[in-house]
């Protein structure tokens, strides 16, 4: 609920603080007194978009305060905690700031916040209905919106609208391989002989390394073992001479002399740890002589594969080193286009499944509105029958077409149709209503479809517009009982609806012939008398006016 609102140089106000009560209050005023201000400043605390214009002429920013009680409003304070702004579990205060330049500044509990924000808080703070709500009851969109609400089946809603979400996300992917499907085919044949010719090489994982180590050993293998033979002779083999037996004879020599100088002795033992390194270094090429085969087919095998592997490579425009990790690659993609092909079957029995199951809960959304739609419709009746409209029949009708293009809010198409006079069928609105009964039906529909919301202030501005004598009493009425459970505030220029009020402030306003200012004043009993009787007879006030005004409020 709206405790309190505090502008400061908005438009034509100069300083304004207000209090609000619960129950139905009502703002009255003469004509270009300034009735919607409070509104419009509020409407800037819920978000709407700011201009430079609205602050106050000589003034550097404007300043729109508003406090709200949240008490029972456990969305407002589960939002407020989910994005850390929660204060106070009894209050929130929402405070907007704009420059004479027209930026803007917003801030929820003293903490600086989006437009988007704003937005999101609103929505579970306050309710507005502007002046041209009934031209915006026209819209199918605005009515299919208002028998939700009245039907409050918000499950049902988001059932569908998940729904929806599923098949739409299934259908731009099915769409997508579908589109693809002859790119993926033309692919996938080239893969498919790209796969089958490496496939048919096979080559293993660090294959051509050793590839490469063994081609290079084969070819040059009648040198390596020419040249090691020869090194063999040397070293160990030679019957003359060998390194093998100079070094030990050089041993013996130096062993016997190093009894005349030991400084000979670590040269002795050098050459004794040679001696050992040549013997075994000997016996080692001895074995590797005897390993070594001349084999030219073995040869004619490695060049094969070797120049395969080299010919595949240039193929791909890679190196030879990554034919192994590339083969892999090529598997994995066909693979997956396979893959992708049986997805695109698997997305088509999905699809069909998806779009069945949207129907089946855009059926049920649908056999709800349907129930709600004839209980609102009796309820309408009756009300705009009590404001002159003593033959008029209103009816809703919902049209499921489970043949027409899915949305997010169903299948349905809502209408609200109405019939003024007696033997004429119902048509739509548009067709059959006057600016007059369109006013009176827009309010009907409004008030009795605002009694399910969960928003706790409802506001109401020259909502009334086109209607009076006894049907003024009857809006009055209506919008009483309305704040019997929720806070009402309603700008009127009708003295049959501010009568009904519970509570009534006066807008006045007053220029010195340089600047202008906007006030605003909860009136007492006496004033009130007074101030409706000025809506009933104008500035002059008579006897017969005041007692007709103290005869509306039941004086």
């Amino acid at each position: 609920m709206l405790l309190q609102l505090s502008v400061r140089n908005f438009a034509i106000v100069q300083s304004l603080d207000i209090d609000f009560q619960q129950g139905m209050t009502a703002i009255t005023g003469e004509t270009g007194a300034g009735k919607s201000i409070a509104i419009d400043a509020l409407g800037l605390c819920l978000g709407d978009r700011a201009e430079a214009g609205m602050v106050r002429k000589g003034a550097d920013k404007a300043e729109i305060t508003a406090c709200f009680s949240l008490q029972n409003l456990h969305q407002a304070r589960q939002w407020l905690s989910n994005q850390e702004l929660l204060e106070d579990d009894e209050e929130a205060v929402i405070r907007r700031v704009i420059s004479a330049e027209g930026r803007s500044k917003a801030f929820i509990n003293g903490s600086p916040v989006s437009l988007q924000q704003l937005k999101n808080l609103g929505q579970y703070l306050v309710n507005i209905h502007g002046q041209h709500a009934h031209q915006q009851l026209l819209k199918a969109d605005v009515q299919r919106e208002l028998l939700d609400s009245y039907a409050a089946h918000p499950a049902l809603l988001q059932q569908v609208a998940a729904c929806y979400q599923q098949l739409q996300d299934s259908r731009k992917q099915f769409q997508a391989l579908q589109e693809s499907q002859q790119q993926r085919e033309a692919r996938r044949q080239l893969l498919d002989y790209q796969v089958q010719e490496l496939n048919e090489f096979a080559i293993e994982q660090g294959e051509f390394e050793q590839l490469e180590v063994e081609h290079k050993r084969l070819s040059h293998s009648q040198s390596l073992l020419e040249q090691s033979q020869m090194s063999f002779h040397q070293l160990y083999d030679a019957d003359d001479i060998n390194a093998l037996s100079i070094i030990q004879h050089a041993v013996d020599r130096l062993s016997e002399l190093q009894e005349h100088d030991a400084s000979l002795t670590p040269i002795v033992e050098m050459l004794t740890e040679a001696n050992i390194q040549v013997d075994e270094a000997s016996q080692q090429l001895r074995d590797y002589i005897d390993g070594l085969e001349v084999d030219p087919f073995r040869m004619q095998q490695v060049e094969a594969r070797f120049s395969r592997a080299m010919e595949l490579a240039r193929k791909h425009q890679i190196l030879p080193e990554g034919l192994y990790q590339y083969h892999q690659q090529l598997l994995d993609e066909f693979a997956q286009l396979q893959q992708d092909d049986d997805l695109l079957g698997e997305l088509a029995s999905k699809l069909d499944a998806l779009q069945q199951a949207y129907i089946e809960s855009a059926q049920a959304l649908s056999e709800s509105r349907t129930k709600a739609a004839q209980k609102l419709a009796g309820e309408v009746q009756s009300q705009i029958r009590l404001m002159n409209m003593n033959q008029a029949c209103f009816c809703l009708a919902v049209d499921f077409n489970a043949e027409q293009a899915a949305s997010r809010y169903g299948l349905d198409q809502v209408h609200f149709m109405v019939a003024t006079n007696p033997g004429q069928p119902a048509d739509l609105l548009e067709k059959v209503a006057s600016g007059g009964e369109l006013s009176r039906i827009g309010l009907a529909v409004q008030v009795i479809a605002s009694a399910s919301h969960q928003v706790p202030t409802m506001i109401f501005d020259e909502v009334d517009t086109g209607i009076s004598g006894p049907t003024a009493s009857v809006v009055g009425q209506l919008l009483r009982r309305l704040g019997e459970r929720l806070q009402v505030l309603c700008v009127t220029h009708l003295p049959q609806v501010a009568a009904c009020a519970q509570h009534q402030m006066l807008v006045t306003k007053f220029s010195d012939g340089k600047t202008t200012e906007t006030h605003m004043l909860a009136l007492e009993q006496q004033q009130r008398i007074e101030e409706l009787a000025r809506l009933l007879a104008g500035d002059k006030l008579t006897d017969t006016a005041i007692a007709n005004a103290r005869e509306l409020l039941g004086l």
